[in-house]
């Protein structure tokens, strides 16, 4: 990895129903914030919030959704790509994307590089239990990790709510991701926003570049923005509040691990990816792998049969 500016750009979707002509202003929208955020500092790598071109919950059905999306590459990302390479960046660029069949769609993420070409496509495997097709949303999971080997870095993506789920991430850090962008419409609370993204950092000393979606959503929800830049230390390096904005920061490997604290001459002296105990974890490799749900009742469909 090398010294860079890295960018997260938070931008609402416009107002009312999805429809095709809301799709092409989202676009047009977002890529003016990006065109002005790289104009105003230089950045190199921006991420922007999860299925942008769209807003997150579309107020439709899967089959509606897949006939207003479409493949990658295709309609959705290629404005993306010819300003990516218009700009000399790379681009995380979320959207939703039309599947093999007819109501088939993927929440996904491709990473766009600066000469243009989709370097890689990450497909949420994390669906939030809304959005799961399978419990009455629209999206369909995707089932492999994407790290991107570009110019700057080994680059991994997530997507909100996979955030909450380690094993993800460390996946993606062991395959050497340096920086992992996390775009979001992330629902819940600022705090458990923060908690992850730092969690996510700090486990597998990484960057985490969250971006979070501001604004209403086509189904009327709210977003609260707080988009972040994280250090591997934890630090919260930059943050945005709840209005269209971009927040931007320098990315040093150097200074990563520089300290046990932000500011502290106490070094850092550990590593959390050399000192797994590699025998335990082979040893309980069936433990982490075995079905589990919580034993506390909860709201969900499976913790409301656990109710007394």
């Amino acid at each position: 990895m090398r010294e860079f500016t890295a960018a997260a750009v938070q931008v609402a979707p416009v107002p009312g129903p999805l429809t095709a002509e809301s799709i092409k202003a989202n676009i047009t929208k977002t890529l003016e914030y990006v065109e002005a955020c790289v104009d105003a500092t230089g950045a190199e790598l921006l991420v922007v919030p999860e299925t942008v071109t769209t807003g997150f919950t579309p107020g439709c059905g899967p089959e509606e959704l897949w006939d207003l999306v479409g493949d990658l590459p295709g309609p959705l990302s290629e404005p993306a790509q010819e300003m990516a390479r218009r700009l000399g960046v790379h681009l995380v660029w979320p959207t939703y994307e039309r599947g093999p069949d007819r109501g088939v769609v993927y929440n996904s993420a491709p990473m766009i590089g600066p000469d243009g070409a989709i370097l890689g496509v990450y497909r949420k495997t994390h669906p939030f239990c809304t959005e799961l097709r399978s419990r009455g949303g629209w999206v369909t999971p995707g089932d492999e990790v994407c790290v991107v080997d570009t110019p700057l870095g080994r680059i991994g993506i997530i997507i909100c709510f996979d955030g909450d789920f380690p094993e993800l991430s460390r996946i993606e850090a062991v395959r050497g991701a340096e920086v992992i962008a996390r775009p979001s419409a992330l629902l819940r609370s600022a705090d458990i926003w923060e908690l992850t993204c730092r969690a996510r950092a700090y486990d597998n000393h990484v960057y985490v570049i969250g971006a979070n979606a501001v604004g209403m959503d086509p189904a009327g929800v709210l977003y609260f923005g707080n988009s972040m830049i994280v250090s591997p230390i934890a630090e919260v390096v930059a943050r945005a509040a709840t209005h269209e904005c971009w927040v931007i920061a320098w990315l040093d490997p150097a200074a990563a691990l520089g300290s046990l604290t932000p500011g502290s001459n106490v070094p850092q002296v550990w590593d959390h990816l050399a000192d797994r105990n590699l025998d335990l974890i082979r040893r309980y490799a069936e433990d982490l792998q075995a079905p589990a749900q919580t034993s506390f009742p909860h709201g969900g469909p499976r913790g409301i049969r656990n109710r007394p």
